[in-house]
């Protein structure tokens, strides 16, 4: 497997792409079910342990291959443009890091995967509607409530954010129990937009 700026073709031949009857019935519609409330959401990918998702995801988040993650987002969602998911979307708002881990890092892989759907779909992102204030931990052994517990708070909208009459897609590059997507989503909802909906780039 290439990890560099491409993924060699036989990756691509095989990567796990999650299939839609309905953008509104779905498992990562289950996933944020009861959160609160929104219009529809997706995953693109299956993400699992020892996999190759795992292995490129790895790469753009850990690997510094922010490439990789703007390019396996415009392949991996493009099923989902053929089938219209974005055409009654108004604006694109990436996951927020918080700036400790943006300045480790150098970027945010959630921003690059949004900026990959609006060269699908020519939607604008905005990344100035909701800021990340406080930091957590990985959550990647954590389960449910503990999730849940430590998104308490995190985000707060940019004062002069103003969603108003739009339909919003939230975008991260990973939904698991769905409470960072949700405490995002709650706080997105005070900026007053008509919709809101989820994308994430792989469901784990």
């Amino acid at each position: 497997m290439e990890t560099e700026t491409h993924i060699c073709l036989s990756c691509l031949y095989h990567l796990p792409h999650l299939s839609y009857a309905s953008f509104r019935e779905n498992e990562a519609v289950a996933r944020l079910a009861g959160r609160l409330p929104f219009d529809k959401a997706v995953a693109a990918l299956r993400y699992q342990k020892e996999s190759s998702v795992q292995t490129l995801f790895e790469a753009f988040k850990y690997q510094g291959n922010k490439d990789l993650a703007y390019y396996l987002a415009k392949v991996a969602a493009r099923p989902l443009y053929q089938q219209s998911f974005f055409d009654d979307i108004d604006v694109i708002v990436p996951l927020p890091l918080h700036d400790k881990k943006l300045k480790m890092r150098g970027y945010n892989q959630a921003a690059c995967i949004a900026q990959a759907l609006s060269s699908l779909s020519a939607l604008p992102v905005d990344e100035n509607i909701v800021r990340r204030v406080k930091a957590t931990d990985t959550q990647t052994r954590k389960n449910r409530w503990q999730r849940q517990e430590s998104v308490n708070e995190v985000f707060a909208l940019i004062p002069e954010a103003n969603l108003s009459g739009k339909h919003v897609l939230l975008v991260d590059d990973v939904l698991t129990t769905g409470a960072t997507l949700s405490a995002c989503g709650r706080e997105l909802w005070r900026a007053n937009p008509a919709k809101l909906s989820f994308f994430a780039l792989a469901l784990a």
